[in-house]
């Protein structure tokens, strides 16, 4: 799964950290779905979609379209 997380995260100037404290998950969470190596829960997408004012296929895309 492709994603704009990092992209997004430094547009609003959030460190990992930061981003992790508002999502509510480690830093570590983060950085793994910044690397494609953890796809995050649709409750989290949720969460992120919403912080960032965005539908969540504008944040992930699954890769299949």
């Amino acid at each position: 799964m492709k994603n704009r997380l990092k992209v997004l995260r430094a547009e609003h100037n959030f460190t990992q950290a930061k981003l992790a404290e508002l999502l509510d998950v480690s830093r570590q969470t983060i950085n793994a779905i910044e690397k494609g190596k953890f796809d995050p829960s649709l409750p989290l997408a949720f969460k992120a979609a919403r912080l960032f004012k965005l539908k969540i296929e504008d944040i992930f895309d699954d890769e299949q379209g």
